[in-house]
């Protein structure tokens, strides 16, 4: 992965932590580089639960499954953080 597929991936992992956050209400909470790990990781949980990943080319389901991922995440985080789901 080139520079250029490095920034591509930092920007989609960003889109995908900030609108997962917004489902989970956790937006206030969390700045820009939160987001991009967020994103990433879900991308990580999502590949893993689902196939496929962002690695693999952008498609509206790799989108999807990072999404799912990070919501997931965000749950888990929610969960262990203040013992709700929200």
């Amino acid at each position: 992965m080139g520079i250029v597929g490095f920034i591509i991936w930092l920007i989609v992992g960003g889109i995908v932590g900030w609108l997962a956050s917004l489902v989970m209400r956790t937006d206030a909470q969390q700045g820009i580089l939160l987001n991009i790990v967020v994103g990433i990781v879900g991308a990580f949980i999502g590949g893993l639960l689902f196939g496929g990943s962002i690695n693999n080319g952008i498609t509206v389901m790799t989108f999807i499954t990072s999404l799912v991922g990070a919501i997931i995440l965000l749950a888990i985080v929610n969960l262990v953080r203040r013992g709700s789901v929200r």
